[in-house]
């Protein structure tokens, strides 16, 4: 969330980037409640420092009748303005926590998605020489996916996967985390992209935990809307849905030194979401589905240099989505679809054959300070003073979406698929599947 100093001091400021961003709060209402607050808190401070002046007045000497009677109502006094204090904070919190992050003045200005903006193309939309067909044609053609049986066991859309397509998303797997914890591909990926003066600190690859706590959610600011998310009955525990969910959240009420900084995490999680209100072509195959698996960056920085970070994982982005010849497209998000905790939003969007037309693929999210105020993660600077951490996560790839671009964009009039060149080393040099 944002520093309510920051808020009194901008106010209207505050309020025309929560009005691009969408969301309805009053920033005057808010500061009303902190005026509140901070009143009460004068009060309560005043009335308790009566109470021990009268406590010391006594000077060991037994308190009279009247003293006590003093003592008792300034005692209750205090105890009513606490109640009072405690209601008025939790509406300021409830109030505080609505106000989204400010956007960087880069970020265009829209109404909805369709204001946001093509930044690159690269590639051109695969041609063929037949009629293409969808992934789901190709997967049940070929035994790769059985959705029916999944239905089955647990309802509609969750899938089995298997066969060669298990190998493929293992081989992509095995590819991102070669590509990702090698220092001198971090160090190629950003002298490529044109950003001086970032580490070539690789990632460190993790297994998160797949749940988490309703507190820590919220301090993510992922939690909502809580009817996408599922909850586990009877615990006070949420299915993940994404791994910087429990990646962001790992360092809360830490202090990381400067030197330790940046620390990057590729996590590599099964994944759930309700998914509610989607139909068409998402509902085919393995496009949308309630549960799914993603590999997903992360990392904590310093807040000078938090928009570098956000540049590399972009660029990292393009670099895998090259690295397996999609065509692709990067999109800049405007201010109205950018998220509440998001200062900068980019999506990557593959051309899908099947679809005719490019879907996102990855997101990039850059929060400045904005998740780690609530998660109270900071950073000690060299200099010896404590700042909070920036954030960024940013998608290396939801493997069931990129699977379907590979499918798709690699597929031959027989039904078999091209395996793009990075991946034939994890597929004991296969070319074709």
């Amino acid at each position: 969330m944002l520093d309510i100093r920051f808020i009194r001091n901008n106010q209207e400021k505050v309020q025309i980037n929560a009005d691009r961003k969408n969301y309805k709060v009053s920033i005057s209402d808010l500061i009303s409640l902190d005026d509140k607050c901070r009143s009460l808190q004068s009060e309560i401070d005043g009335l308790r420092s009566k109470r021990n002046s009268l406590n010391k007045s006594l000077n060991g000497a037994k308190p009279t009748p009247e003293t006590i009677e003093q003592s008792k109502l300034l005692k209750n006094e205090v105890a009513e303005k606490e109640e009072a204090y405690k209601s008025v904070y939790a509406q300021f919190i409830d109030a505080i926590k609505k106000v989204p992050n400010m956007v960087l003045e880069s970020v265009p200005i829209g109404t909805s998605e369709d204001d946001n903006q093509v930044a690159k193309v690269v590639g051109e939309p695969t041609k063929f020489d037949f009629t293409p067909k969808n992934h789901y044609e190709i997967a049940l053609n070929r035994d790769w996916i059985d959705k029916e049986r999944a239905a089955k066991i647990t309802g509609s859309r969750f899938a089995y996967v298997k066969g060669d397509l298990v190998k493929l998303q293992m081989a992509i797997v095995q590819f991102v985390i070669n590509e990702l914890t090698d220092e001198y591909n971090i160090q190629k990926i950003a002298e490529e992209a044109g950003i001086d003066g970032i580490s070539t600190k690789p990632f460190v690859p993790v297994l998160p935990p797949l749940m988490l706590r309703t507190d820590t959610y919220d301090a993510m600011d992922r939690l909502e809307p809580r009817d996408d998310r599922y909850k586990i009955e009877g615990d006070d525990l949420w299915l993940e849905g994404s791994a910087e969910h429990v990646l962001g959240s790992m360092h809360s009420n830490e202090i990381l030194d400067q030197s330790e900084t940046p620390l990057r995490y590729l996590g590599y999680a099964t994944s759930f979401r309700r998914e509610a209100g989607t139909y068409g072509k998402d509902m085919e195959g393995i496009f949308r589905m309630h549960q799914f698996d993603k590999m997903e960056m992360e990392s904590f920085t310093t807040g000078e240099d938090g928009y570098k970070e956000h540049l590399l994982f972009v660029a990292i982005q393009e670099h895998l989505i090259k690295k397996l010849e999609l065509p692709y497209r990067v999109i800049e998000k405007c201010t109205a679809d950018i998220g509440k905790p998001d200062a900068r939003g980019i999506d990557m969007e593959v051309w899908l054959p099947g679809q005719d037309k490019y879907r996102e693929t990855h997101t990039a999210d850059y929060m400045t300070d904005y998740q780690s105020r609530r998660l109270n993660t900071r950073v000690r600077l060299n200099n010896g003073e404590v700042e909070l951490a920036c954030t960024n996560d940013a998608t290396a790839f939801a493997l069931g979406r990129i699977m379907i671009a590979v499918l798709e964009n690699k597929q031959k009039e027989d039904g078999t698929i091209e395996v793009p060149t990075a991946l034939r080393q994890y597929l004991n040099g296969k070319d074709v599947l």
